[in-house]
C-alpha cells in the first residue's frame, strides 16, 4: 500500500487532517498492525482535537512494537494535554525552512524548560520567538508563554546582535518532555555587523527535516558591546 501511505503523508503535509485520518483508517482496514499508519492516525487525531483516540492509537502501536519511539514520545507529550489547549488543523511547516545556511542557522537545545503542558502543545515547525532580557535570551510562544532559554554562550552573542539590529526567526525542531530543540535562522543582519556571521561556520551539515510522525517509513567572531 505504498500509494495510500504516500497519500496519507501528502494529506498531512498540506494540513488536511480529516483526509489523513480517512486514508490511514483505510490502510488499517487492510493491515491492522501497520504501526506507521497507526502513528500517522494518532497525529491526525490530535490535530482534529480527538485526544482520547490519539492516545488509543499510540497505545495500539506499543502493543505491537513496545519500543516504538514515535508512539512512546507521543504518549509522553500528550499525557497531560487537554482539549482546550489544542490548536486544530495546523499545517506542517515546509521542510525547506529547516535547510541550514552557513553562519545563518543553528539547531539549539534549550535549557531551563518551562511547564510541561506548554511544551506539550508544541509541534515541529511551530513558530516561537526570542525574548532577550538582561543576560539571558528566553524562547517564548507567539502568545508569550515561556518555553525555555538559550544556553548562556549563544544567548550572550545573540543578545548583543539583537541589540545592534539583527532579526531572527525561530521554529520548534523537536520536543520531548525534558528536551526541546529550536531552529534559529538569521533573517536580517544589521549593517554595522554585515560581515559578521551569527553562528560559527566550522561545521555545517545540510539537512532538510520532515517530522517522523508524518513519514515513519520514509568560529566565532566576537561582537563588541555597544558603547
Amino acid at each position: 500500500m505504498p500509494d495510500l501511505a504516500q497519500n496519507a503523508i501528502s494529506s498531512a503535509l498540506k494540513g488536511d487532517w480529516k483526509e489523513a485520518e480517512e486514508i490511514n483508517l483505510l490502510i488499517l482496514k487492510k493491515s491492522k498492525k501497520d504501526t506507521d499508519a497507526l502513528n500517522r492516525l494518532a497525529r491526525a487525531y490530535i490535530e482534529l482535537g480527538k485526544i482520547t483516540k490519539a492516545r488509543d492509537a499510540a497505545k495500539k502501536v506499543l502493543k505491537i512494537d513496545p519500543f516504538n519511539p514515535i508512539a512512546t514520545k507521543s504518549l509522553k507529550k500528550w499525557k497531560n494535554l487537554r482539549k482546550k489547549e489544542l490548536t486544530k488543523g495546523s499545517v506542517p511547516t515546509s521542510p525547506e525552512v529547516f535547510l541550514e545556511e552557513p553562519g545563518k542557522t543553528k539547531e539549539i537545545l534549550l535549557i531551563n524548560l518551562g511547564e510541561e503542558n506548554i511544551i506539550g502543545k508544541l509541534d515541529s515547525g511551530d513558530e516561537v520567538k526570542l525574548s532577550p532580557k538582561n543576560h539571558r535570551v528566553s524562547v517564548i510562544t507567539m502568545d508569550n508563554k515561556y518555553v525555555g532559554r538559550l544556553p548562556d554562550d549563544i544567548a550572550s552573542r545573540i543578545r548583543k546582535l539583537c541589540k545592534i539590529g539583527n532579526k531572527y526567526k525561530v521554529l520548534i525542531k523537536s520536543t520531548e518532555p525534558e528536551k526541546v530543540k529550536v531552529f534559529v535562522r538569521e533573517i536580517k543582519r544589521a549593517s554595522r555587523v554585515k560581515n559578521v556571521a551569527t553562528f560559527s561556520t566550522e561545521r555545517i551539515d545540510y539537512v532538510s527535516f520532515i517530522p517522523p510522525e508524518l513519514i515513519h517509513s520514509k568560529s566565532t567572531i566576537q561582537v563588541a558591546e555597544e558603547d
